[in-house]
Formats: C-alpha cells, sequence, structure tokens
C-alpha cells in the first residue's frame, strides 16, 4: 500500500464532523474488506496519515489498534503494520439500502384487544415506578425466582381468590409476559407430540397456534349455548391429554359455560388423569352482576391450570399475566421457564403489586368497567338503529367483544371493513373444523363512544 505513489486515492475523504480515528479506522477497514486492498499489505505509517488527513497523530494511532485489535491488521516489530492475512471480503459495489421497516399502524375502530388509557391510573402508576426507582431493591440487579417477586405474586393470589374464587397461594403463581406466555408454559409443560388435545371450536388462535406448535394433536370439541360440549369431546378423544376452555366468555363466540358443563368437564378430567388449561382473558369485565366464579376453583382434584393478564385491564405494553399452576405442574412449569427467559422483568413488579395491595387496580377497574360498558351500549345501539336486519347479534353482558351474524362472506365483508378503516374481524378463520358460521367479532374496549358509532355506522353501509 505504502509502495505505491496513488495510495491515498483509494481513501475516501474523511468526514470533518464526528471522531476522526473512528472514520478513519471505517475507511481503512472497508478498503480491506471490498479486497482493494490485500491481504499482506503494508498499511502507511501513522504519522503520514496524520500528516495526509490532518488528523492528530494520537487518532491515527488509535484507528491501527481498533484494526489490531479486531484482525483486520497485525503489527511487526521495526517493519510496520500489515493487513491481515485472513479477513473478511464483502462486495465492492455498495448494497442498495434497505427500506426502513415500516410503523405499527394505529388501531382501527372495532378492533379486538385494544386498550384506552386511563388517566389517573397511568398518573398513579407512574408515581408507583419513580418510587421504586429512587430506591431500587437490590433484586433489580441479580436473576430473580423464575416465577416472579414474592410481592406481586401475593398480591395477585389475594385477588384471585377474592374476586375470582381461585384457590391459590402465591407459591403456585408464575408471572407471564402476557396470558400468551402462560399458555406457551403450560402446553410445553403438559403435552409431547401427538398428544391429543380438546380445544374449543371456534377457538382462540393463537391458542391453537399454540397446540400445533407443541406437535399436539389437536381435536375440535364444538361449543354450543352452554359452552363446550364435553359430551362430544369424550366421543371424538375420551382419553385426551388435555382440554384449553374460555369457560367465562369463550372466545369468540361470547358463551360462558353451564354448571352442569363445567362439573362435566372436571369430572372428565379426574376421571382421565388430563388436565384443563382455563384461559380467564377478561372475566373482570360483567355487566349483569359479579364475575362468575372460576373453573379452577370448583375443581377440587387439582386439574386446572388458570391463566389470567393484565393486558385487558390495564394495558397490553405492560406485557404482564399470570398463571396459577397445579401443585403436581408447577416443577415442570419452572423448568420449561428456567431454560427460556429465565424470569420474568422485575421492573414493573413492585409497582404493579402496589397498585393492587392498596387499592388502585380495583378502583380502576371499576372506572373501566363502566367505560367500557357505556362503549358497549353505543355499539349496541347504531347496530340496532343502522344494521336494519342485516346483522344478527345478542347484546352480550360479559367480556370486550361481541359477535355480529351476516349472511355475507365474512372474510370478504372484513377486508371491505379494513379498506373502510374499521377493525372488524372475520369470525368464520377461527374454526378449526367442520362447517364455519358466518361473522365480525367486535371489539369495544376502546375509543371514545362516538367514534364507535361512527365505526358502527360506516360497518352497517357496507352490508
Amino acid at each position: 500500500m505504502t509502495n505505491s505513489g496513488d495510495w491515498s486515492a483509494l481513501m475516501p475523504v474523511l468526514p470533518g464532523a464526528g471522531p476522526r480515528s473512528k472514520a478513519l479506522y471505517s475507511a481503512i477497514r472497508g478498503l480491506i474488506e471490498s479486497g482493494a486492498v490485500p491481504g499482506g499489505a503494508k498499511l502507511p505509517t501513522t504519522r503520514d496519515l496524520a500528516r495526509r488527513f490532518g488528523l492528530s497523530r494520537a487518532a491515527a494511532i488509535a484507528a491501527f489498534e481498533s484494526l489490531i485489535g479486531e484482525g483486520f491488521a497485525e503489527a511487526r516489530v521495526g517493519a510496520g503494520t500489515f493487513v491481515a492475512r485472513a479477513v473478511p471480503r464483502l462486495p465492492r459495489q455498495k448494497a442498495s439500502a434497505a427500506p426502513p421497516d415500516p410503523a405499527a399502524p394505529s388501531a382501527l375502530p372495532l378492533t379486538v384487544g385494544v386498550t384506552a388509557s386511563d388517566p389517573r391510573t397511568a398518573r398513579l402508576f407512574r408515581q408507583l415506578m419513580s418510587r421504586h426507582l429512587a430506591r431500587p431493591a437490590p433484586a433489580l440487579f441479580q436473576y430473580g425466582d423464575p416465577r416472579g417477586s414474592i410481592g406481586l405474586r401475593e398480591a395477585i393470589a389475594a385477588y384471585l381468590r377474592a374476586a375470582r374464587g381461585v384457590r391459590c397461594e402465591a407459591r403456585q403463581i408464575v408471572i407471564t409476559s402476557g396470558a400468551q406466555q402462560g399458555l406457551d408454559l403450560l402446553i410445553r409443560a403438559i403435552i409431547r407430540p401427538g398428544d391429543p388435545v380438546w380445544a374449543e371450536n371456534p377457538c382462540y388462535p393463537m391458542a391453537h397456534t399454540a397446540l400445533k406448535g407443541a406437535g399436539a394433536k389437536v381435536i375440535p370439541v364444538p361449543v354450543d349455548d352452554e359452552g363446550l360440549d364435553v359430551a362430544e369431546g369424550e366421543k371424538r378423544a375420551p382419553h385426551a391429554r388435555a382440554a384449553y376452555v374460555t369457560p367465562s366468555h369463550q372466545f369468540p363466540l361470547g358463551v360462558t359455560m353451564t354448571m352442569r358443563r363445567r362439573l362435566a368437564l372436571i369430572d372428565w378430567a379426574r376421571r382421565n388423569d388430563a388436565w384443563i388449561i382455563e384461559d380467564d382473558y377478561d372475566s373482570e369485565f360483567r355487566y349483569g352482576g359479579p364475575p362468575l366464579t372460576a373453573l379452577q376453583g370448583m375443581d377440587g382434584a387439582g386439574r386446572v391450570a388458570y391463566v389470567g393478564t393484565f393486558s385487558k385491564i390495564l394495558f397490553p405494553g405492560l406485557r404482564t399475566g399470570y398463571l396459577v399452576a397445579p401443585e403436581k405442574l408447577l416443577d415442570g412449569i419452572l423448568a420449561v421457564r428456567a431454560r427460556s427467559d429465565r424470569f420474568p422483568p422485575l421492573i414493573t413488579e413492585a409497582p404493579l403489586a402496589d397498585l393492587i395491595a392498596q387499592g388502585h387496580f380495583a378502583a380502576h377497574l371499576r372506572r373501566v368497567r363502566r367505560r367500557v360498558q357505556a362503549n358497549r351500549d353505543m355499539l349496541v345501539a347504531a347496530l340496532k338503529d343502522h344494521a336494519k336486519g342485516r346483522l344478527e347479534f345478542a347484546v352480550p353482558d360479559q367480556g370486550l367483544h361481541m359477535i355480529a351474524r351476516t349472511s355475507h362472506a365474512d372474510t370478504q365483508l372484513a377486508a371491505a371493513a379494513k379498506d373502510a378503516g374499521i377493525g372488524a374481524r372475520a369470525l368464520s378463520p377461527m374454526y378449526i373444523g367442520g362447517k364455519p358460521s358466518q361473522g365480525l367479532v367486535l371489539g369495544f374496549s376502546a375509543f371514545a363512544p362516538d367514534v364507535i358509532r361512527d365505526a358502527a355506522i360506516r360497518l352497517c353501509a357496507l352490508l
């Protein structure tokens, strides 16, 4: 390189701004990687580079030290600095710039799984977070319990016992990254490839995906007005390993499993040494009385694993859920957890535990429940006024969504709704067997009532 009189012509002009040693390092490294300077070639001296580029010699020396430290060059005592013999080679031509990642689209009105901000809760959570960060606990600086902090687990256990009738102690609680991770941990702890598993038909798509991903043989069990048909499940796979259910508010149909079916399901699990995965994703939102007791609270045989989440009550970005593990499954679940993400993030756990223990969470739930009920009422009123019998629906007394049945092809209608800025979701793709029903899944948990009304009117215009 120095033997050539015009070696510096290979060197790009260094930018005037920014660290000069870094610019020199990047320029020489680029020449080496592109093959413009071959392996074994001698590099200029640091004095020469400093003079040619108007650098301090210290900057040139720093650039050489980086090249040597990363293996692109080697220093030979008494001889100088040379390009290393073995270095990665990249194409000389500059690759075309990749397009930037598209921004996440804003949620459309009537989308399922969206929450609205509650300013009072946001302020309280920010204050609690600041208080704990001002005096960070020693636990933040070490690896933690795979179940999560004892403070949050105790708060959740107390809440579940009082509000949902769940039979649990803090040691059975495992904090998760939303309900989906809870489902994944349970499925991986319980299911082996080829195991038959009952799943509601239609089914929550991500639960079906998790079961298929674990290699389960998914057995579609129809859902009627009483919930999952246990007798039909026994006909199709009497010795299934597990059953996935949403008994308090079936997703997506919205029905509640009757006591008769609940007792039959628990009895089946007990007789067959099977497990029940109870996904209780939005049971707090009941508008015609107190929330129904969880299926887990009726189980005296320890066969029900219970999954819940704060995503629907607070906000999905919190990424905090929980599962209540039967004692027999706890060690297996924790083993799965230990070899995946070790333990949950602790930084939000103490503020969340305070929010629950100090009564702020219960107050938040009361406020949000009233707001969501008003949203539901607005959606129902708009559909009654403008659907003109073209949508068939019942007023839901629980949950955050409703089903509107249609004679149209629901996938086409959902696509047209999306083009019109409406987040309606097709029902038929959620069926995992048999002939699917046509309908739309309409969420009402977020957005102002006037926005929901406008979206409903525009949806009806598409019919």
